[in-house]
Parts: C-alpha cells; sequence; structure tokens
C-alpha cells in the first residue's frame, strides 16, 4: 500500500506533465500504475502501454468490453502470464470495477498478496502462480462475491489459511500448493464452500489431522491433494463421502492408522496413501497387526493349567477332555487335507489335458477360477485371464488345428480355443483385401466359412527369430488369446514357421476411432455426445480389465484412436493389445520405437492377394508417440499401466475436443486434418511429444482461464444442450489421467468408474 501511495503523486505529475494523457481512461492510468510498478521487463511485455492512448484497450494482454456509451470500454481481463517480470502487484489493480480476470503467473512479482484486490468485484479468476509473493493468504479476497479460480500455488506465501475461506461460496478451483503454509487446516470451512470442484493444499508445512469435514465437499469432481505436508493421525472415513470421481493424494505426510474401507476410499488405488510409514491396510501391501492383549486380559491356559469358572475354585482337566480335544484336532487336520487335495485335482482338471483348458463357449469362461475377476460385470465374456506359462503345453503328436490354446507344433494353424473352427488351407485360399499395413506388419481382411465368417489376419513376417522362441511366442499368444473381454478384440488363432508368422484376431466392421473423428476422404465425421461418452466408456472398460482381472496386469502399450476400433453399434473394442510382446519374440525391431517405419521383418509374397489398399493404418503406425506419456517417450523405457492411463486421457480429449494433437503442434510438428489419412509420413516422436503437450496445456489453460466450454469442445458435443455438465464431468476426468506425474494418476479402473457415472 505505502509503495501505491507513493505512485500517486508520480501518476499525477505526468498528467499534469502531458496534456495528452488526460485523455486516458481511469482504467488505463490503474494499469499504468502497474507498469510502473513493474521493475523490469526483459521482453518489453508491456512497451505498448502509453499514457498516450484513450483507453488501454489495444495494449498487450488487456482485454475489454464497452458497457455503454457515456461509459465507453472497460476493463474486463488483463493476462501477462511469463514475461519474467520483477516488481509487485499494486493495490490500484482493485479499482477495475469490471475486472473478470487477471493472470499474472509465471513471472518473479514479489511482494505480499494485495487485500485491495477484494474491490474488484467482478473478479472470478485470479492467477498469481508461479511468483515470488510473500506475505499470507488475505481473507478479504473472499469477499469477492464472483469468484471462481484462485491458483497461488509456487510462491513463498506463509503462515495459516484463515478461516474466512469459508465464505468463498462460489470458488471452485483453490490452488495453494507449494508454498509455506503452515498450522492446521482450518475444519469448520469446508461444509460453506459448496461449489468447490478442487483443492490442492500440498507442498506446505501444514501440520495436525485431516478435517473430517473435508468429505462434505459433494461437488468436488478433480483431486483432492493435501500430499506433501506433516499431517498426522488417521484417514477420516468422511472422506469415503466424496464422489467417486475424486482422485485423493495423501503422500509423504506422517498419517497412521488403518485405511478405511468406506464409500470412495474404498476404490483409490495405493498411490493416494504412499509414503505414510504408519499406515496399515487395503490397498496398501501393509497388513495391520492385531492389537496387543491388554494387561487385564487373564494368560491362556497351559497344557499343565487348569480351566476355573468364574471366579470359582480351579479345577484339573479331565483326561477325557483332552482325548476329546486331540480327537477334534486330528479331524479338523485331516478335513483341511481333504479339501486341498479336491483343490488341487479341480485346478488339474480345468487345466487338463489339450493344452489351455478352453471351454466350449464363453459362459464357462466366466466360471474359470476360484476367485472370479470382481470388476468384471455379469455378462458371457468374463475371464480372468492367465499368466503367461500357464496352462500352455506344446504337444507335438496333437495334429488337431482347434487344439484348444496353446498346442500344435510349429508349422500350423493354432486355435487358441475350441469354438475356432479353420485349417491354414481354407485360410490360404479364402478372399482377401489389405485393412492396413505399417509398423505392425500387414492386416488382411479374411473371410472364411462360406463366405459368413470374417476374420482378421496379421502377418507379423519371417523374421529372424530362432525356432526355439516357438514355445515362448506360443504360450505368450495362448495367454493373451485366454483375455476375454466384449470391449477387447479377441485373439483366435496364431501360426509360426520359418518364414511366416500369422495372428488371427476377430474382425471389427465398423472401422476405428480415428476415422471416425476426422471422417474418409477429407470429410469431416460429426459424432454425439451419446455416441462419444459410450466409446469413451467402452474403451476404458476394456483397458480397465486389462490392467485388473488379469494375474498378468497386463499393459496395452498403444492405445490411440487408430487402435479402438467400432462395432455396428459404436461400441469400443480395444485392437493391438499384446502385439508388441508378440513382435518381439517374432524378432521384429521394436515397435515401440519412435522411428516410424516399418518393421525389420522380412515379408516374404503370399498366397492371399490384396484387392484394395488402404494408407489409414499405415499412417497412424507412423506416429507411434502421438499420444504416449511423458515418461515413456524416453529411450528405451517401457510402457506402464499409468502411461496407459496417460494416453486414454489424450484420446478421451480429443473425443472431448474434437482436435488431434497435432491441430496444437508448432508449424514444423503439425499436419493437417486432411492429410491425416493420405498416407503422408509425418514427422518423430519429438514433435508428436510437443504436440501431445500442446493439447494438454490448451485445454488446462481453457479451464484455469474460465474459457467458455464452447471454445473448448466440439461443436457436435453442445448440440445436446443438457450434455454440458456431462462434458465438463469427462474433461475433470481426461485431465486427471494427463497429469505430468505418473503417480497422481488414477487407476484406469477408477477412471472406467468415473465415466460409468457420467450420465447414469
Amino acid at each position: 500500500m505505502r509503495n501505491d501511495l507513493l505512485l500517486l503523486p508520480l501518476l499525477v505529475a505526468a498528467a499534469v506533465a502531458v496534456p495528452v494523457a488526460a485523455a486516458l481512461s481511469a482504467d488505463g492510468v490503474a494499469l499504468l500504475a502497474f507498469k510502473t510498478a513493474v521493475t523490469d521487463d526483459p521482453s518489453g511485455a508491456l512497451s505498448s502501454w502509453s499514457d498516450a492512448d484513450a483507453d488501454p484497450c489495444r495494449w498487450l494482454g488487456v482485454t475489454c468490453v464497452n458497457t455503454s456509451a457515456a461509459a465507453g470500454p472497460r476493463v474486463v481481463g488483463v493476462a501477462v502470464a511469463g514475461k519474467n517480470l520483477s516488481g509487485y502487484v499494486p493495490s490500484v489493480l482493485g479499482s477495475l470495477a469490471l475486472l473478470r480476470r487477471l493472470n499474472l503467473h509465471g513471472n518473479r512479482l514479489s511482494g505480499t498478496v494485495p487485500p485491495a484486490l477484494a474491490n474488484a468485484t467482478s473478479l472470478h479468476s485470479l492467477f498469481l502462480y508461479g511468483n515470488n509473493l510473500t506475505g499470507g493468504l488475505p481473507p478479504e479476497l473472499c469477499h469477492l462475491p464472483r469468484l471462481q479460480n484462485l491458483d497461488l500455488s509456487d510462491n513463498a506465501l506463509t503462515g495459516s489459511l484463515p478461516p474466512e475461506l469459508g465464505r468463498c461460496k462460489q470458488l471452485q478451483r483453490l490452488m495453494l500448493s507449494r508454498n509455506g503454509f503452515s498450522g492446521e487446516i482450518p475444519a469448520g470451512v469446508w461444509p460453506e464452500m459448496v461449489s468447490l470442484q478442487l483443492l490442492d493444499l500440498s507442498d506446505n508445512s501444514l501440520t495436525g489431522a485431516i478435517p473430517p469435514e473435508l468429505g462434505k465437499l459433494t461437488a468436488l469432481a478433480g483431486t483432492l491433494n493435501l500430499s506433501r505436508n506433516h499431517l498426522s493421525g488417521g484417514v477420516p472415513p468422511e472422506l469415503g463421502h466424496l464422489p467417486a470421481t475424486v482422485t485423493l493424494d495423501l503422500r509423504f505426510n506422517n498419517l497412521s492408522g488403518e485405511i478405511p474401507q468406506s464409500g470412495s476410499l474404498a476404490s483409490q488405488g495405493p498411490t493416494a496413501f504412499l509414503n505414510n510409514p504408519g499406515l496399515c491396510g487395503f490397498p496398501l501391501q501393509v497388513p495391520c497387526r492385531a492389537a496387543p492383549p491388554s494387561s487385564s486380559t487373564p494368560p491362556p491356559p497351559t497344557a499343565a493349567g487348569s480351566i476355573s469358572g468364574a471366579g470359582g475354585p480351579r479345577q484339573p482337566i479331565k483326561t477325557s477332555l483332552i482325548v476329546l480335544i486331540s480327537v477334534a484336532d486330528a479331524a479338523g487336520v485331516a478335513l483341511i487335507g481333504v479339501i486341498v487335495v479336491y483343490i488341487y485335482w479341480k485346478l488339474r482338471d480345468r487345466r487338463g489335458d489339450g493344452g489351455g483348458g478352453d471351454d466350449d463357449d464363453d459362459d464357462e469362461e466366466g466360471k474359470r477360477g476360484l476367485f472370479p475377476c470382481p470388476c468384471m460385470r455379469a455378462d458371457d465374456s468374463s475371464d480372468n485371464g492367465s499368466d503367461a506359462g500357464d496352462d500352455v503345453k506344446c504337444n507335438n503328436n496333437n495334429n488337431n488345428t482347434s487344439g484348444g490354446g496353446g498346442g500344435g507344433e510349429e508349422g500350423q494353424l493354432v486355435a487358441i480355443d475350441k469354438g475356432f473352427k479353420m485349417e491354414l488351407d481354407e485360410l490360404l485360399r479364402s478372399s482377401a483385401y489389405v485393412l492396413g499395413k505399417g509398423g505392425k506388419g500387414i492386416v488382411y481382411k479374411v473371410v472364411v466359412g462360406n463366405g459368413t465368417t470374417p476374420v482378421a489376419v496379421r502377418r507379423l513376417g519371417g523374421g529372424a527369430a530362432a525356432m526355439e522362441r516357438y514355445k515362448e511366442f506360443a504360450a505368450e499368444a495362448g495367454a493373451i488369446g485366454r483375455v476375454r473381454h466384449p470391449n477387447v478384440v479377441r485373439l483366435r488363432a496364431y501360426y509360426w514357421s520359418a518364414d511366416e508368422k500369422l495372428v488371427v484376431t476377430d474382425f471389427v466392421n465398423n472401422g476405428n476411432l480415428a476415422t471416425a473423428l476426422r471422417g474418409r476422404s477429407g470429410q469431416a465425421a460429426t459424432l454425439s455426445w451419446s455416441v462419444r461418452l459410450r466409446i469413451a466408456k467402452g474403451a476404458a472398460r476394456g483397458l480397465a480389465h486389462l490392467h485388473e482381472c488379469s494375474p498378468r496386469r497386463f499393459v496395452h502399450g498403444e492405445v490411440k484412436p487408430s487402435n479402438v476400433l467400432l462395432d455396428a453399434d459404436y461400441n469400443a473394442i480395444l485392437a493391438d493389445f499384446g502385439l508388441a510382446r508378440l513382435l518381439t519374440i517374432a524378432g521384429c525391431a521394436d515397435p515401440s520405437s519412435a522411428s516410424g517405419g516399418i518393421m525389420g521383418c522380412a515379408l516374404p509374397p503370399y498366397a492371399v492377394k490384396p484387392t484394395v489398399t488402404s494408407a489409414s493404418a499405415d499412417h497412424h503406425h507412423h506416429r507411434p508417440s502421438a499420444y504416449r506419456a511423458p515418461e515413456a517417450r524416453a529411450a528405451g523405457a517401457r510402457p506402464s499401466q499409468k502411461s496407459d492411463v496417460y494416453s486414454f486421457g489424450v484420446v478421451l480429449l480429443e473425443l472431448l475436443t474434437g482436435r488431434p494433437p497435432e491441430h496444437h503442434a508448432s508449424p514444423s510438428a503439425s499436419t493437417s486434418s486432411s492429410a491425416s489419412f493420405s498416407g503422408t509420413t509425418t514427422t518423430g516422436g519429438g514433435d508428436q511429444a510437443q504436440a501431445v503437450a500442446e493439447l494438454v496445456r490448451w485445454v488446462r489453460q481453457g479451464f484455469e482461464d474460465a474459457r467458455p466450454l464452447s471454445e473448448l469442445a466440439d461443436a457436435a458435443v453442445l448440440r445436446d444442450g443438457g450434455a454440458r455438465k456431462e462434458v465438463v464431468a469427462a474433461f475433470h476426468v481426461a485431465l486427471g489421467c494427463v497429469e505430468a506425474d505418473p503417480e497422481r494418476r488414477p487407476r484406469m479402473k477408477v477412471v472406467s468408474e468415473s465415466l460409468d457415472k457420467i450420465g447414469s
């Protein structure tokens, strides 16, 4: 405030010395006070701010609206972010009565947050993060009646959180991370903040217990982040009242006790509770020890002890009672032995001879195993998967090509299950045409069974793999083939020989998501919101099944629109699952590399001649890094379930915005949408990685700046006026998936459950 008072005489003197300055509006004078408060402007961001102008509406970073002919244009937005400005934030900015957005983040501004900003009663977004601000959080800011976004993170603010936070009833996003706030988290303020959707208090010095009242933030839809503080005590069971879409982060605290299994707490992953040495119970791999016996509890009787009544004299144990106890113990041990032997033989019978133990139909698959996967719904495709080496045998004497998953020998077409009836000669003689070709081989559509059964056949090429790797290939194909889910393409059979390696999957007849979003032959496609939501839910269920419902805990590794196939009803079916591992065993170049070329596998002449050529799949395989997580882009990095979640988040953002990552790339890295299916090779992985980062940044920035939803979402998505809340909820799910820190991303099971709740 003192510095502002010193500025006023200078501004008055300037107005007297320069007659033209008298024409500058009051809003312009207030902004010139900010320019004067800036001591260093290395990029010249404020060079266009001149007192010779009648109004500031043409100044860089200033937005105006015309309120009336008499009042003239008024300033409603000031955005001078990331310009490396030094100085301080003057209180006089609070005199901008119609100011809605003040965005000064990413500079080197120091001093305090002026309480006088509360005088700008129209302010709904205040972004001062990434500066060097000190002092406390001014409680006066909660006097702003329209404040929705407050981000003061990445500063040096100190002190306690003011109890006046409860007055911020319209606040939707409160971000105070990476500061020096201390003291306890105030308890009584949270039930009053009925609009709060995101709360981030991480990386501070907060102490004390977690207030149970945080469980009353029923509007939360993003993240509740209390990590990297000094919080103690237990995890309040009331946090289970939070919506299931909330991602909880309590890492790096001093919490203790058993994690409650109430409500949404039961669906949180282990990363929500890591680095709390005193926490135990699910989902952590830390069992809770039983409480030690109380000192008042009498010791158990020993063999030489005696049984006494309640306060009565002790009596010696009778011989008959000892005999009875011994007989009961022997009977119990015998019963347990019988049960163990029974379970062993049942499991052996199910695995059985014939190498794979698959039953005759899909219904039986849902009954396999003593512990069926809980995340599967009651449908006809439930299968909990298997380990790569389980149930896979190579019987060289078995000449039946439908031997049930892993049987057969080199040079034979081996069916994964008995439901697939096809001979290799029939496959070679059938009519076929090319669906696509690229980094993972050539894919044909082959029609067998008198023209009634279409399948997709992928040629992996000859390769240079030693023939000894056949058993490894058979084991991997068998494990992949036993994954049964309506949203995952099913592997039906495989073939291995010295000069040819094939995999046969179900054929999905309605193209893929990339084509559905971007159209064919340059014609833009329009998918309604209900269809897009159905696709997102289906893809999430399939990916969650791969992650959760198999002992292998499979990783897809290549989640992108071209690998999301669509059936006639626009149900999503994930393709290319497990293909990277099969290619590696077959001796082909690593398909996850960013080289983008055809794999290093020989593709010899083949009996099946293509009749139609499609370049769409080829193009998509040329940009394998476009949807990859940041940590998975490094050379030699292996995909993980968390990187799958990130890739799904980018796909979901594309579904919502209608814009592929290339739309936001730099000119050198981008390609037009019309060229996306022309067969033109795009740029390398580095440019594509930048494109993805730009897409994520663009959406995040749009929400931070409270931009209208119509600027972010595809027009086709918003045609249904009642879908706006659903679209916003889906955006929050996507942004949670694309967190830069893998530990902050939710599990795919949680993502799927969150999407299932939208529109239901």
